[in-house]
């Protein structure tokens, strides 16, 4: 079992996961597999990964009840997830979005683009090892220690969810267009569908309900969203 930082593949088809793997590798990325969500979670047990690869559709137990599953223990909510499925449907995309997938390839899809969406992702889930506190009200986020308060209580989000309530809170009464939240929290050279802002809107609301501040995170009718204690 590799112990240093690595990337868990979980995909039932093994072309799939060959090309995953091989491209990894050209990458230097250090890798484990998994045909299903049970090898997969015995991994995760034994060394958490630094993301995972996630297929949709398998046998037993599917990539969207483990992406639930994952989410809803503290030891892997914050571990970023790439949902990988042959489902294109808005509706499908939504809801590998919403299962906690942070963000989501549809088969087939080249490896270029794959290692792209793996470097963009693991880029906003490791943020500045300096530690940097943003206050908004009673809201307060530390960079550093990746840890996020409202009211008192801690707030636990996802990577993506921390990188766009970061961004928000260091951007405070200022409305941004979908497009310019996808450029400054997603990167402008990776393309996510605007729907998608939406929502870890929504995720990072629920995650707000826990102190009462889920209205801070304003939508502004033809304009966008903005972060406001107002």
């Amino acid at each position: 079992m590799i112990k240093n930082d690595y990337i868990l593949v979980v995909d039932d088809e093994q072309a799939i996961r060959d090309m995953i793997c091989m491209a990894l590798a050209q990458e230097m990325y250090q890798f484990v597999e998994a045909s299903d969500a049970h090898k997969a979670e015995a991994l995760i047990r034994e060394n958490p990964p630094q993301l995972i690869l996630l297929d949709w559709m398998m046998p037993g137990v599917s990539g969207i009840d483990f992406a639930r599953k994952l989410r809803r223990i503290p030891e892997t909510s914050n571990i970023p997830i790439i949902m990988l499925t042959a489902k294109t449907e808005e509706d499908h995309i939504i809801r590998g979005l919403e299962s906690g997938a942070d963000d989501y390839l549809t088969k087939p899809f080249s490896p270029r683009e794959l290692l792209a969406r793996i470097k963009a992702l693991l880029r906003r889930s490791n943020p500045e090892k300096a530690s940097d506190t943003l206050r908004v009200d009673n809201l307060v986020l530390d960079t550093g220690s990746h840890r996020v308060e409202g009211n008192g209580q801690i707030i636990d989000l996802g990577p993506t969810e921390f990188k766009l309530l970061r961004f928000f809170m260091e951007n405070p009464d200022r409305v941004f267009s979908r497009e310019q939240v996808l450029n400054n929290v997603w990167g402008e050279n990776v393309y996510v569908e605007e729907r998608t802002v939406d929502v870890h809107i929504r995720r990072l609301r629920k995650a707000l309900e826990k102190s009462g501040q889920q209205n801070m995170i304003q939508t502004v009718r033809g304009a966008g969203y903005r972060l406001s204690n107002k």
